[in-house]
Protein backbone atom coordinates (compact mmCIF):
# COMPACT_ATOMS: atom_id res chain seq x y z
CA UNK A 1 0.00 0.00 0.00
CA UNK A 2 1.84 3.04 -1.23
CA UNK A 3 -0.83 5.66 -0.52
CA UNK A 4 -0.95 7.04 3.00
CA UNK A 5 -3.57 9.78 2.87
CA UNK A 6 -6.76 7.75 2.94
CA UNK A 7 -10.05 9.56 3.38
CA UNK A 8 -12.33 6.50 3.49
CA UNK A 9 -12.22 2.78 4.20
CA UNK A 10 -13.17 2.23 0.56
CA UNK A 11 -9.94 3.97 -0.53
CA UNK A 12 -7.90 1.94 1.95
CA UNK A 13 -9.37 -1.39 0.85
CA UNK A 14 -9.07 -0.51 -2.85
CA UNK A 15 -5.36 0.19 -2.36
CA UNK A 16 -4.72 -3.18 -0.65
CA UNK A 17 -3.33 -6.09 -2.67
CA UNK A 18 -6.14 -7.81 -4.50
CA UNK A 19 -5.66 -11.00 -2.49
CA UNK A 20 -6.33 -9.09 0.77
CA UNK A 21 -9.42 -7.14 -0.29
CA UNK A 22 -11.98 -9.90 0.26
CA UNK A 23 -10.76 -10.49 3.82
CA UNK A 24 -10.78 -6.77 4.59
CA UNK A 25 -14.31 -6.40 3.21
CA UNK A 26 -15.49 -9.43 5.18
CA UNK A 27 -14.03 -8.05 8.43
CA UNK A 28 -15.61 -4.69 7.66
CA UNK A 29 -18.99 -6.37 7.15
CA UNK A 30 -18.64 -8.40 10.37
CA UNK A 31 -17.90 -5.21 12.30
CA UNK A 32 -20.72 -3.26 10.63
CA UNK A 33 -23.22 -6.07 11.25
CA UNK A 34 -22.16 -6.42 14.91
CA UNK A 35 -22.39 -2.70 15.66
CA UNK A 36 -24.52 -0.99 12.99
CA UNK A 37 -24.67 2.25 14.99
CA UNK A 38 -20.87 2.67 14.76
CA UNK A 39 -19.51 5.19 12.26
CA UNK A 40 -16.84 4.16 9.80
CA UNK A 41 -13.81 6.45 9.54
CA UNK A 42 -10.08 6.54 8.93
CA UNK A 43 -7.87 6.94 11.98
CA UNK A 44 -4.11 6.34 12.04
CA UNK A 45 -4.53 5.91 8.26
CA UNK A 46 -6.43 2.63 8.70
CA UNK A 47 -10.15 1.78 8.71
CA UNK A 48 -11.75 2.48 12.06
CA UNK A 49 -15.19 2.11 13.56
CA UNK A 50 -16.12 4.85 16.02
CA UNK A 51 -18.72 4.86 18.75
CA UNK A 52 -18.05 7.16 21.71
CA UNK A 53 -14.52 7.51 20.32
CA UNK A 54 -12.36 5.01 18.46
CA UNK A 55 -13.90 1.57 18.88
CA UNK A 56 -11.83 -0.76 16.71
CA UNK A 57 -9.29 -0.54 13.87
CA UNK A 58 -8.23 -3.06 11.22
CA UNK A 59 -5.37 -3.11 8.72
CA UNK A 60 -3.78 -5.30 6.06
CA UNK A 61 -0.22 -6.58 6.21
CA UNK A 62 1.76 -9.01 4.05
CA UNK A 63 0.93 -12.10 6.10
CA UNK A 64 -2.09 -11.09 8.17
CA UNK A 65 -4.92 -8.69 8.89
CA UNK A 66 -4.47 -6.83 12.17
CA UNK A 67 -7.22 -5.86 14.61
CA UNK A 68 -6.67 -3.20 17.29
CA UNK A 69 -6.70 -2.51 20.23
CA UNK A 70 -5.94 -5.65 22.27
CA UNK A 71 -8.82 -7.47 23.96
CA UNK A 72 -8.96 -6.77 27.70
CA UNK A 73 -11.48 -7.14 30.47
CA UNK A 74 -13.04 -10.51 29.57
CA UNK A 75 -10.94 -13.52 30.59
CA UNK A 76 -12.89 -15.99 28.44
CA UNK A 77 -12.63 -13.82 25.33
CA UNK A 78 -8.93 -13.17 26.04
CA UNK A 79 -8.31 -16.95 26.06
CA UNK A 80 -10.19 -17.34 22.78
CA UNK A 81 -8.15 -14.68 21.01
CA UNK A 82 -4.81 -15.79 22.50
CA UNK A 83 -3.84 -17.84 19.38
CA UNK A 84 -4.12 -14.64 17.32
CA UNK A 85 -2.36 -12.27 19.74
CA UNK A 86 0.82 -10.55 18.61
CA UNK A 87 3.59 -9.43 20.93
CA UNK A 88 1.66 -6.36 22.13
CA UNK A 89 -1.68 -8.18 22.31
CA UNK A 90 -2.99 -6.78 19.04
CA UNK A 91 -4.65 -9.49 16.99
CA UNK A 92 -3.20 -10.97 13.81
CA UNK A 93 -5.40 -13.07 11.57
CA UNK A 94 -3.15 -14.97 9.13
CA UNK A 95 -4.20 -14.66 5.51
CA UNK A 96 -3.50 -18.35 4.87
CA UNK A 97 -6.16 -19.49 7.39
CA UNK A 98 -9.91 -18.88 7.70
CA UNK A 99 -10.67 -15.63 9.49
CA UNK A 100 -12.97 -16.09 12.54
CA UNK A 101 -15.60 -13.47 11.69
CA UNK A 102 -17.94 -14.41 14.55
CA UNK A 103 -15.06 -14.00 17.00
CA UNK A 104 -14.34 -10.57 15.52
CA UNK A 105 -18.01 -9.62 15.95
CA UNK A 106 -17.85 -10.70 19.61
CA UNK A 107 -14.69 -8.65 20.10
CA UNK A 108 -16.29 -5.46 18.80
CA UNK A 109 -19.45 -6.02 20.87
CA UNK A 110 -17.19 -6.39 23.91
CA UNK A 111 -15.47 -3.12 22.99
CA UNK A 112 -18.88 -1.40 22.85
CA UNK A 113 -19.53 -2.46 26.45
CA UNK A 114 -16.18 -0.94 27.40
CA UNK A 115 -16.86 2.43 25.79
CA UNK A 116 -19.99 3.89 27.39
CA UNK A 117 -21.33 7.18 26.07
CA UNK A 118 -19.40 10.19 27.19
CA UNK A 119 -21.40 12.62 29.36
CA UNK A 120 -22.49 15.85 27.74
CA UNK A 121 -20.29 18.82 28.66
CA UNK A 122 -21.57 20.80 31.62
CA UNK A 123 -23.09 24.14 30.76
CA UNK A 124 -23.35 27.00 33.18
CA UNK A 125 -26.77 27.44 34.70
CA UNK A 126 -28.84 30.29 33.34
CA UNK A 127 -28.37 33.47 35.30
CA UNK A 128 -24.94 32.60 36.70
CA UNK A 129 -22.34 35.32 36.55
CA UNK A 130 -18.78 34.89 35.39
CA UNK A 131 -16.04 35.40 37.93
CA UNK A 132 -14.19 38.72 37.75
CA UNK A 133 -11.13 38.48 35.57
CA UNK A 134 -12.42 35.51 33.55
CA UNK A 135 -11.71 35.44 29.85
CA UNK A 136 -14.75 36.39 27.72
CA UNK A 137 -16.03 33.73 25.33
Amino acid sequence: MAKTNFQTADEYIASAPEADRAGLEAIRKALRDAVPEAVEAISYQIPTFKLNGNLIHFAAFKQHIGLYPPVKGDAKLEREVAPFAGEKGNLRFPLDRPIPYELIARIVRHRVKQSPPKPAPKRPRAGTKKKPGSIPE
